[in-house]
């Protein structure tokens, strides 16, 4: 009857977790996205970072920038399931990245350590902006 029963609640956390992956899959919300014009560096070029996976996380897992750049995250084709939906709270950034040619960008605009995680907190990193 136990065993039953925990089969039964891992089946339905795989069904949860299944169902969140499937319909945020198409949620394209993104925060304080900028057009290149704005925040760039002095140069008129971009900080671009392409993140890819390593022991189910983001590598590298810790990313550093300099203050009032112009970032933008893509993710390369090793990395798969919720670690597409990329998440920096703090900068208020959140999009599902179907592709390596999609990508996040935002400036980073005040000094400090900010975490970057999955939109379920599985892979995770942080971003320091000095």
């Amino acid at each position: 009857m136990k065993n039953t029963t925990l089969l039964f609640g891992i089946a339905l956390i795989v069904l949860i977790a299944g169902g969140f992956l499937y319909f945020s899959g198409n949620n394209n919300v993104t925060g304080k996205v900028i057009n290149n014009e704005e925040g760039t560096l002095k140069n008129g070029q971009v900080n671009e970072i392409a993140l890819s996976m390593k022991d189910y996380n983001y590598y590298p897992n810790t990313i550093t920038v300099k203050e009032g750049e112009t970032v933008r995250i893509s993710l390369d084709s090793s990395i798969y399931g919720c670690l597409r939906d990329f998440t920096i709270k703090d900068f208020g950034v959140r999009k599902y990245l179907k592709t390596p040619d999609d990508y996040v960008e935002f400036v980073a605009d005040k000094k400090g350590t900010y975490s970057f995680a999955c939109s379920m907190g599985m892979g995770f990193g942080k971003l320091i902006v000095e």
